[in-house]
């Protein structure tokens, strides 16, 4: 079958002809609809963590119908619509765990949308969770435009959080329609200058920072947090034990996902709470193109690959 990947870490990312999978028990085949592409796609190619198996197929979210199933599955059939995440998406078809990451797709969108769901939308919705988000609180979020942070936006204003939301270039319109109260230009005024000069004087509730991979970096939004607030990085950009301003809880965070929240997340879109922003949409001998623009921060919303 047809996939993208490489053939040795770090390598650039090509076509690839590899053998078609097969569910074992307890497996589901799906022949996938579209896969979704996330900057951790990149760095898992590069074996940063791990060194899977040569040639590595990319990818990780994926949306599709099943097209087998092993031995004793009962919770899918043959036509189930169904999304979540595998390892090797970038291909026509992927074997899950029937009990693994793996859920019925929502309704309102087409089936290639779901693939842009599951790493971003279960990333903020678990962000929501680890922060304990509450209506009326304040959340200063930064890099706000791609599929996290968009994803973050509706459903921290769903639930009456106010989002201050921080990119690099005007999206204050884009952001605005998703649930944002502010919209902060990185790239036009100090965003430190802007929350302590005119929206938080006395700091916000909740920092979620998607962009800053250094603790110095952190460290410097963290300052505009007030004692008893909450700042979350999930970049690894936390002082692990460390004691930056005191009173603030840092949370370094993790997606864990599980077949439970993908359903719930699923939910969010059946709901109308959660609209999903797919900027666009490639056929697979291109995917390689796309990693490269999601590597270099191009991203407003998120890619889709067709095989």
């Amino acid at each position: 079958m047809r996939a993208v990947g490489v053939k040795d870490y770090g390598a650039t990312p090509e076509l690839l002809d590899v053998p078609k999978p097969a569910a074992g028990p307890g497996q589901v085949l799906v022949r996938v609809e579209a896969a979704g592409v996330n900057p951790v796609d990149a760095i898992i190619a590069s074996g940063a963590y791990g060194r899977p198996p040569l040639p590595l197929v990319m990818g990780v979210d994926f949306a599709g119908r099943v097209e087998a199933v092993g031995e004793g599955v009962t919770r899918y059939a043959v036509g189930d619509p169904v999304y979540g995440r595998a390892n090797g998406t970038y291909a026509e078809y992927v074997v899950v765990d029937e009990n693994g990451p793996l859920s019925p797709a929502p309704d309102a969108v087409e089936l290639k949308t779901a693939a842009a769901l599951p790493t971003a939308g279960l990333t903020a919705l678990g962000i929501l969770d680890a922060a304990e988000v509450r209506g009326g609180e304040s959340l200063l979020l930064i890099g706000a435009a791609g599929g996290v942070g968009t994803f973050l936006t509706q459903l921290a204003s769903a639930r009456d959080a106010r989002v201050v939301a921080v990119t690099r270039g005007d999206e204050s319109v884009r952001l605005g329609l998703l649930g944002a109260a502010v919209t902060i230009d990185a790239a036009a005024e100090n965003v430190a200058d802007r929350i302590r000069g005119e929206e938080y004087p006395q700091g916000v509730d909740v920092l979620v920072d998607l962009v800053s991979q250094d603790p110095e970096s952190f460290e410097a939004y963290k300052q505009l947090v007030h004692d008893g607030g909450v700042a979350v990085s999930t970049r690894g950009a936390t002082r692990e034990g460390g004691k930056v301003q005191s009173g603030v809880e840092e949370v370094a965070f993790l997606v864990k996902p599980s077949a439970e929240q993908l359903a719930a997340l699923a939910g969010e879109v059946d709901g109308g709470t959660l609209r999903v922003c797919v900027e666009a949409e490639v056929p697979l001998e291109q995917a390689p193109h796309a990693v490269a623009r999601i590597q270099h921060g191009g991203a407003r919303g998120k890619t889709i690959i067709k095989p």
